[in-house]
């Protein structure tokens, strides 16, 4: 089995899809391995690093497609890439299925079968695999620090000569992966958290963190689908989440919201009206920007002001920390790569295995999840 690893071309990318440690393993599995050269430049690995590790160095991204059995990619393949890959080859990758109909259209009729690694199944099994999980992770340690540098306040109490400076008051909205390690990364740093979530059994997790929990309780099975992920509500349940929030964020320094529904716009939760009653210096991170934003004042990709509260929209987060967002993603794209590969020298897609049928997206030639074939058209 010939394994490919290229160069991530979205503007701003810096992880990559494996690092000398993964490719070592896949090499002793028996997988060849090629890496495009320089394709692990931006998240800081040589070369070299990676030929110590086994791989093969192709200069040519061309040649390197057209011979692969298997592409590893972080981002979505492009046309251009999807058409120069072999017919029935595999690719793994974050393929953002709802949104990106041209290329799913383009794998299928490649005949390619492709993998997406944000539909990978919240169950015990796929844990290993779970790549959404740790890219939450990744950004939600990182949009604190982001939120504490455009902050004008302290975010501990400290005693000065001066006096006694009160600690900043964080809320987070949404108490999932990204959520729940901004809390923790909150906390560190000195704050008080509040964080709010719709499902009642996220309480225990918040306060376990030193955070205070707020809920608009919803039934578990209203709240979350099987696969684990958030379902969407009413437009009435939006509006007294809103109401409920409200009483917080006149107070609050920083907002940090991380909801997002697979697949739908992400809900608004902090209107115009809200932003304009906070206090002014204070910050809001829209982690939700990708998918329409929980802020209606959010811009995509930007960081601007408004009513004097800096609002931060930027994209692709976990690109920011390459070296272990890198790391992490690649032993998720390995422990992925061994499911379908366990001999290392050959690939099946099993459709049998529930992990699989909840990631494939294409194959065979078809569209085959469910949920993607009714969306793209």
């Amino acid at each position: 089995m010939r394994v490919g690893v290229i160069k991530e071309t979205l503007e701003g990318e810096r992880r990559i899809a494996a690092v000398p440690e993964t490719v070592g393993k896949m090499t002793k599995a028996g997988a060849e391995v090629v890496v495009e050269a320089g394709a692990g430049i931006p998240s800081f690995i040589s070369d070299r690093e990676f030929e110590e590790a086994g791989a093969v160095i192709e200069p040519s991204k061309d040649a390197l497609l057209s011979g692969v059995d298997l592409l590893l990619k972080v981002n979505k393949p492009t046309l251009d890439e999807i058409g120069k890959l072999k017919e029935g080859a595999i690719v793994i990758s974050f393929l953002q299925p709802f949104s990106n109909h041209e290329e799913i259209k383009k794998l299928a009729e490649r005949k390619i079968s492709a993998l997406s690694m944000e539909m990978v199944p919240r169950i015990t099994r796929a844990q290993r695999m779970d790549a959404l999980s740790t890219m939450s992770t990744v950004a939600g340690y990182k949009v604190v620090l982001m939120a504490a540098n455009a902050c004008g306040r302290f975010f501990p109490m400290l005693s000065t000569a001066a006096g006694t400076i009160q600690p900043g008051k964080v809320m987070i909205i949404g108490a999932g992966v990204a959520g729940l390690q901004a809390i923790a990364t909150a906390r560190r740093l000195g704050a008080v958290v509040t964080a709010f979530d719709v499902r009642p059994a996220a309480g225990e997790q918040v306060k376990s963190l030193g955070a205070e929990f707020v809920s608009l309780e919803v039934p578990h099975e209203q709240a979350e689908d099987t696969g684990g992920y958030a379902k969407e509500l009413s437009a009435e349940f939006y509006k007294n989440e809103q109401d409920l929030i409200r009483k917080y964020s006149k107070d609050t320094d920083v907002i940090i919201s991380t909801a997002l529904i697979p697949g739908k716009r992400a809900p608004i939760l902090i209107t115009e009206e809200m932003v304009s009653e906070m206090k002014p210096g204070s910050v809001i991170v829209d982690m939700a920007v990708e998918q329409g934003g929980n802020c209606t004042l959010s811009e995509p990709g930007r960081e601007v002001i408004k009513h004097g509260v800096t609002i931060i929209g930027l994209f692709n987060i976990p690109g920011t920390m390459p070296v272990h967002a890198s790391l992490l993603y690649a032993r998720n794209v390995l422990a992925f790569v061994n499911l379908i590969a366990p001999d290392g020298k050959s690939a099946k897609i099993d459709l049998a295995d529930d992990i699989i049928k909840g990631s494939l997206i294409t194959h065979g030639g078809g569209i085959v999840h469910p949920l993607i074939k009714d969306a793209v058209k």
